[in-house]
């Protein structure tokens, strides 16, 4: 699947520096938002598995430019796609960041969604975020951390990133089928400007009490080996979305769709949750 302008997926989008691949040529619109920030291409294996029943769209989110990136330029990158897509009421699935990016866009567009799967999702709030940097430092052995400090004399920062990553998901994961992702260099910068946003947002109280806002249907979809404390960040997030819906799997770690001992299970609990939500009429 070439990477092409988002024109040739949707009608008449307004671009931005954003990319966008598109998968499959039938069906529902599903918006796939890779993680990160700053790591276009991650869930590619995710949009093209969806794609059997679904039209999915794979946003590769704005990189640093001259401004600094915020999660409200990302919302804005993000409507002009669902905006212009074609579908009325299109599904949001998001992993890890991009899990917390549609929980951010549901929030500031009701009404547009029809539904949202949140993948391996990451931490809103300060007991969450440190039983996941706990539970990281509880897998690096001393060898592990070696390894990991000798990345720091990469000189190229987005090289730098996407080795650390490609080490990191050893302890992210289980037993996971290889990836054969074409993506772009990551954006170290970037995610930096971004994810420190984030940060910034939550220490003011934005998120996540601005989910209150969210009227779609949602669904947590985590692998209990996740170093992302699924059942904490669920119970963080409840209290603002009681629609929020929590699956998980034993043996699974942060990316469900390439674990062996949950991906079929994954995927069947995946398209069903989305054929219903995205057959059922919105209320009102």
């Amino acid at each position: 699947m070439k990477l092409q302008a988002p024109t040739s997926g949707c009608r008449n989008i307004p671009y931005h520096p954003p990319m966008l691949r598109t998968h499959g040529a039938s069906g529902r619109i599903v918006i796939v938002l890779h993680g990160g920030p700053g790591a276009p291409g991650s869930a590619a294996s995710l949009a093209r598995e969806l794609a059997d029943e679904f039209r999915t769209l794979e946003p590769f989110q704005r990189r640093a430019d001259d401004a600094p990136l915020t999660v409200a330029r990302h919302i804005a990158d993000l409507h002009a796609i669902v905006a212009n897509c074609g579908d009325p009421r299109p599904a949001l699935v998001g992993h890890s960041w991009g899990a917390m990016l549609a929980l951010a866009y549901a929030a500031a567009h009701p009404g547009t969604l029809a539904s949202l799967a949140l993948v391996g999702c990451g931490t809103f709030d300060l007991a969450s975020r440190a039983k996941f940097r706990a539970r990281l430092d509880a897998r690096m052995d001393a060898a592990f951390r070696v390894r990991l400090a000798a990345l720091d004399e990469i000189a190229d920062p987005d090289a730098r990133l996407s080795a650390k990553g490609a080490l990191l998901g050893s302890i992210y994961d289980v037993d996971v089928l290889p990836d054969d992702a074409d993506s772009p260099p990551a954006d170290a910068r970037g995610g930096a400007e971004t994810w420190q946003d984030m940060l910034r947002l939550q220490e003011a109280g934005v998120y996540p009490a601005a989910f209150a806002a969210i009227d779609a249907p949602a669904l947590m979809l985590h692998g209990d080996d996740d170093p992302h404390p699924g059942r904490m960040i669920h119970a963080s997030l409840q209290p603002w979305m009681p629609q929020l819906e929590y699956v998980s799997w034993a043996r699974c770690g942060h990316s469900p769709w390439r674990e062996r001992a949950a991906r079929e299970d994954f995927y069947t609990t995946l398209k069903a949750w989305l054929r219903v939500s995205l057959a059922t009429k919105p209320r009102g």
